[in-house]
């Protein structure tokens, strides 16, 4: 083979995306039960998964879905919901829900995602998302990140594709999040969400530049907030609800007079 073949091949190869090489790591990794086992061993009966979707999306929630997979029912095909089609995707979800000992999801909306970053919004949606699985876990394994929380966990890099429990944990959240973003395309059909489910395509940026943000996408994000037009407003946004003094606002009132 010749130098210029060569160094043209060599850089193809430093040309490939950071995303690009992400997922073909992602696809040689193997998705077993070999955290939860050693969890197992260790004196845990239920262990759960944990994963997010929605990190980078300019619009809508972060999801996050917690898992109890049952170990003897065993679900095949788990794997990172990102090297997932569609399709399969909605029939592992049906799967897990059925066959899971427990499973729960949780979302942060893009305000909060916006007063406290995508980083906490995240590991918050997660948290919470364990906090409502019933039973309770008595070990975590989550995807690369530590939760604020007393159970004993395992935060594991690329946890998805290697945790048959965070595979499912991520396929329940995808699944759930392409859902409610799907839902929101009639009401803002400039951007394109049921196909880019809020993520940024060059269609959504350009809808950006064209119509401005919605009320529901993540203000903080350099592509919304640098938008030339303001955020859109919805009409019932400018409406003045009429305000109702309920029995804990009038208990509230004598508390504050009882000390005047």
């Amino acid at each position: 083979m010749s130098k210029s073949v060569r160094t043209s091949n060599h850089s193809r190869a430093e040309n490939i995306s950071a995303s690009a090489a992400k997922l073909r790591l992602l696809k040689k990794l193997r998705c077993t039960l070999k955290f939860e086992k050693q969890a197992w061993a260790a004196g845990a009966q239920l262990v759960a998964g944990v994963d997010e979707v929605g990190r980078g999306s300019l619009f809508g929630p972060v999801v996050a879905a917690a898992v109890i997979l049952d170990p003897e029912r065993r679900i095949r095909g788990l794997r990172d919901s990102k090297l997932l089609p569609a399709e399969r995707r909605e029939v592992l979800a049906l799967l897990i829900r059925r066959h899971a000992i427990a499973w729960a999801v949780a979302a942060v909306d893009s305000a909060r995602i916006d007063q406290i970053n995508i980083y906490h919004a995240s590991r918050l949606a997660m948290l919470q998302a364990v906090q409502q699985l019933a039973p309770a876990p008595g070990y975590v394994l989550v995807d690369a990140v530590k939760l604020d929380c007393e159970l004993p966990q395992d935060a594991i890099i690329h946890g998805d594709a290697r945790s048959a429990s965070i595979a499912a944990a991520s396929i329940i959240a995808k699944v759930e999040r392409d859902r409610m973003i799907s839902a929101w395309d009639p009401v803002f059909p400039s951007y394109g969400l049921a196909s880019n489910k809020g993520y940024c395509t060059p269609h959504h940026l350009a809808a950006l530049r064209e119509h401005g943000p919605s009320p529901l996408h993540r203000q903080s994000f350099a592509p919304v907030w640098s938008a030339p037009i303001p955020q859109e407003v919805l009409g019932f946004m400018l409406e003045e609800p009429a305000e109702e003094v309920t029995s804990d606002d009038e208990e509230s009132v004598a508390a504050i007079a009882q000390v005047s």
